[in-house]
């Protein structure tokens, strides 16, 4: 059974930073992406990275955009989302999400397989 298990959320104020961490259990991706996603309250859940496990490709979000960087750790089958400069409008539960999407649907959740239980970030402002 494949689990995916976010930590690393909290309250910061604005301009602080986190990292918010993704352990994958139950199966060894070496094909596909693992993406994170946010969902705020009130709003639809939307695409806020991805990185693909070969080639290390990534896409940000146009909001995220030079504040987060994803990264992944093959052999600890975990992913990473450093988050800096973070600001209010970032408050959300953060989830992270692994698959095999293709470039077109990257950012659509219907593309991945598997979901973490998320992780609460609040930024003060």
């Amino acid at each position: 059974q494949v689990q995916l298990v976010e930590s690393g959320g909290g309250l910061v104020q604005a301009g602080d930073f986190l990292r918010l961490s993704c352990v994958v259990s139950g199966r060894t991706f070496s094909r596909g992406a693992m993406g994170w996603f946010r969902q705020a309250p009130g709003k639809e859940r939307e695409f806020v990275a991805v990185i693909y496990w070969s080639g290390s490709n990534t896409y940000y979000a146009d909001s995220v955009k030079g504040r987060f960087t994803i990264s992944r750790d093959a052999a600890k089958n975990t992913g990473y989302l450093q988050m800096n400069s973070l600001k209010a409008e970032d408050t959300a539960v953060y989830y992270c999400a692994a698959g095999n999407p293709i470039i077109p649907t990257m950012k659509r959740i219907f593309a991945y397989d598997y979901w973490g239980q998320g992780t609460q970030v609040t930024v003060s402002s």
